[in-house]
């Protein structure tokens, strides 16, 4: 893995080669052909994915489980957007910082897809250790999350609009 690679996304602004070398050192790596499944909605995780090579869709589910122990579930998603390597983005961030680890969307392959995993133990060891790295790594991952929280709110707010168009019509 070339530094150079890891430079490119935002939750490294900022940061010298040494720096991100430190992240790049404890990156491991897994290859996914096309339709795999790299990670699914409610699965538990444990680090932060960085998409190298490939193209890749984010869905989430278009429904609530009402019940736990319900074994035909709605299984309707709804895409929400299609990415590619040359948009050096991070995905599975979320997981890391909510208190049941679960995965928050399904991302599948579009097409041969390489992707770096940098664990969360790792990924927090290192901001310890280093707190000027840390510090501008955490803002530089809460600005990331900000802006898809941001995105998010248009969404839902898009929906509830249609679907108040719909209702009173």
């Amino acid at each position: 893995m070339k530094i150079d690679d890891l430079n490119k996304f935002k939750i490294f602004t900022n940061l010298k080669n040494s720096e991100v070398k430190l992240f790049t050192d404890c990156l491991k790596t897994k290859t996914f052909k096309k339709n795999d499944i790299i990670m699914r909605e409610g699965e538990i995780g444990n680090a932060i994915l960085f998409l190298l090579e490939g193209d890749i869709k984010i869905t989430k589910a278009l429904t609530l489980a009402t019940n736990k122990n319900e074994t035909n579930h709605d299984n309707r998603e709804k895409e929400f957007i299609r990415c590619t390597y040359k948009d050096n983005i991070i995905i599975g961030e979320i997981s890391l910082f909510s208190e049941d680890n679960k995965r928050t969307a399904t991302v599948k392959a579009l097409s041969k897809c390489h992707i770096g995993y940098l664990n969360k133990e790792d990924f927090f060891s290192i901001c310890e250790q280093n707190k000027d790295i840390g510090f501008k790594t955490l803002n530089n991952l809460t600005r990331i999350m900000t802006q898809r929280l941001i995105d998010t709110n248009h969404q839902v707010l898009k929906l509830t609009t249609a679907f108040s168009l719909i209702i009173d019509n």
